[in-house]
């Protein structure tokens, strides 16, 4: 091989040829590819499909609420009659479990509740007949006793003939409200029809649920996992306890305050004590908040048109009494086992479930926060708060001749600072 020919295959000698004074020519610049430079400054793929997912989440959370409105009465019914067959499973497993066939032991709860409501709304209203009459044949007496008194109290010289002047306002007013009801007749009728179905379908729905509670118990659990249907389990027992218990001892209540109000009526000879102790006891007792001051208005206004303001101011002095009593007595015990709730609780749950579902979330409210009370504490774990330590103060420390009162904690191997 001959000495150009080497030359000329070894780079190196072709880079060693070049003059150190000649330039070495630069690569020519490549020019940027048009169709790439614009798919790279495109939308990216997957904005689309997100664009997409993100409008059906929205078009789906629409139509659920719409669904929702419009199953709002539903729901409510199935809410109800799921609350009332927990309160009356307690009372239907106590007749199965002595060999009654399930269906005729919820039959029989049935029939119980339907006798203890009939004869409530029978005796409140003849109690409402006996005040109308009253009312109505002694009405120029009270006329003259109330013109009386209020001359003699505030000093005025009212005179029957004003009184007559104001009721007669009065009745035009009122019959201007009739009128109006009068017109709105079809709205009333169909509102009447709608809480009769309403009704009818709560019952309906209570007794099939409390009817086949193990069964449709055991068919929610089916469609969970085992480690979620021991909780699923738990939770319907504890419902079932909560619920139960608030309504028995609600009804222990009731008859306490029935009899106790009736002996204070008959005593003070105040017509239809029976009726008048029997609305107390119910109604204090089983409408939240407001039950009391209802309860209590209306033995004080039939006192009050009866006897006179002295027997009406007994019983009001009485109800007061009572109330105290049976809150800070009677109550703790009678609940202590079956609805641990503090009062404060109580009152804003009510509050809270009058302003989601109206009356029958007030209703619902108590035995709905007990629990979730019970629940929460059957699985929230609590820690016992310690005391404060009761050790005497240390002695103040001397350094450099001045006392110093504290010093920072002694490390393991470290010195006092």
């Amino acid at each position: 091989m001959s000495a150009d020919d080497e030359d000329s295959t070894n780079p190196k000698s072709g880079a060693d040829s070049h003059a150190p004074g000649s330039e070495t020519p630069k690569p020519e610049a490549s020019k940027p590819d048009v169709a790439k430079s614009d798919v790279s400054t495109g939308p990216p793929p997957w904005l689309l499909r997100a664009f997409l997912l993100a409008a059906a989440t929205v078009a789906g959370l629409i139509i659920g609420f719409w669904v929702l409105q419009r199953l709002q009465g539903l729901l409510t019914v199935l809410m109800v009659s799921l609350f009332l067959a927990f309160a009356i499973e307690p009372a239907v497993n106590w007749l199965a479990a002595r060999g009654v066939r399930r269906g005729l032991a919820t039959g029989v709860v049935f029939l119980g509740l339907l006798l203890i409501v009939v004869g409530f709304v029978w005796t409140l209203g003849s109690l409402l007949i006996d005040q109308v009459t009253t009312l109505v044949q002694n009405a120029p007496e009270y006329a003259d006793r109330s013109v009386e008194w209020i001359n003699r109290t505030f000093h005025t010289e009212l005179s029957g003939t004003d009184i007559q002047k104001y009721a007669t306002e009065w009745s035009d007013q009122i019959e201007g409200y009739l009128v109006g009801l009068a017109e709105n007749a079809w709205g009333i009728g169909t509102a009447a029809i709608g809480a009769l179905f309403q009704g009818l379908g709560v019952l309906l729905f209570t007794y099939y649920f409390a009817a086949d509670g193990p069964r449709f118990r055991n068919a929610v659990s089916s469609l969970l996992p085992p480690h979620r249907q021991r909780h699923v389990l738990r939770a319907w027992d504890i419902a079932v306890d909560k619920t139960g218990g608030y309504i028995y001892s609600r009804g222990l209540l009731a008859v306490c305050s029935t009899l106790a109000h009736y002996v204070v009526l008959r005593i003070l000879d105040v017509p239809s004590a029976f009726a008048l102790a029997l609305w107390v006891g119910v109604v204090s007792q089983f409408i939240p908040t407001v039950g009391t001051y209802l309860a209590g208005a209306l033995p004080v206004i039939v006192a009050l048109v009866n006897d006179g303001p002295g027997d009406a101011l007994w019983i009001l002095g009485f109800i007061v009494l009572y109330q105290q009593f049976e809150n800070y007595v009677l109550q703790p015990r009678i609940t202590a086992t079956t609805l641990d709730m503090h009062p404060a609780v109580a009152f804003g749950a009510v509050i809270a479930g009058a302003a989601l579902l109206g009356a029958t979330g007030a209703l619902l409210a108590i035995p709905v926060t007990a629990t979730v009370q019970a629940f929460a504490g059957a699985y929230v774990r609590r820690y016992e708060v310690e005391p404060e330590s009761e050790t005497a103060a240390p002695e103040p420390i001397k350094k450099n001749g001045r006392k110093r009162m504290w010093q920072w904690p002694i490390r393991p191997g470290g010195p006092v600072r």
